[in-house]
């Protein structure tokens, strides 16, 4: 892989998760902590459960599968979750989770994206992990966006405010 490519990838993957962090956070500011833990059923998972999910995601392929740290998730935590943490507290364990992916991935030299990792199991190359854990992100954060405006009733005017 060329190393401008590498570079592109690294640069545009941490500057998607910093995009991801504000709508995030734009959405937990409009939301009560009830609404954050609101569930309508067991098959579904609270807007908390999500980020908590998210974090631990991050941590197990970014901090874990591409950093060598040590994997430390417990994923059935992240769903079983009924509440505990507010708005503000989500906030900033997201903020400090996706700042401590976006440090490994800044910190990666290109030509490691075609090192093989193993987070959950699974054999991937480092820029398979990286990619994975954007795309999930944006997943997510798509999710608690189209939960928000359901919640408020309003358009979140994220990424083009228009006059109404």
């Amino acid at each position: 892989m060329s190393n401008e490519i590498g570079n592109l990838f690294l640069t545009a993957s941490s500057a998607k998760l910093e995009q991801m962090t504000g709508y995030l956070t734009t959405c937990l500011q409009k939301l009560s902590d009830e609404q954050i833990w609101e569930r309508h059923g067991a098959h579904e998972n609270a807007i908390g459960n999500l980020v908590l999910h998210l974090c631990g995601n991050m941590r197990q392929w970014i901090m874990h599968g591409v950093g060598g740290a040590t994997d430390v998730r417990v994923r059935d935590a992240e769903f079983s979750a009924a509440d505990g943490l507010t708005a503000s507290e989500l906030i900033d364990l997201f903020k400090s989770t996706v700042w401590e992916a976006r440090f490994v991935i800044d910190s990666l030299p290109a030509e490691r994206l075609v090192e093989r990792t193993t987070p959950q199991g699974r054999n991937v190359s480092m820029l398979e992990a990286i990619y994975q854990v954007v795309g999930h992100v944006q997943q997510h954060v798509g999710q608690i966006i189209l939960l928000t405006k359901q919640m408020t009733g309003k358009d979140l005017d994220l990424t083009m405010p228009r006059p109404r």
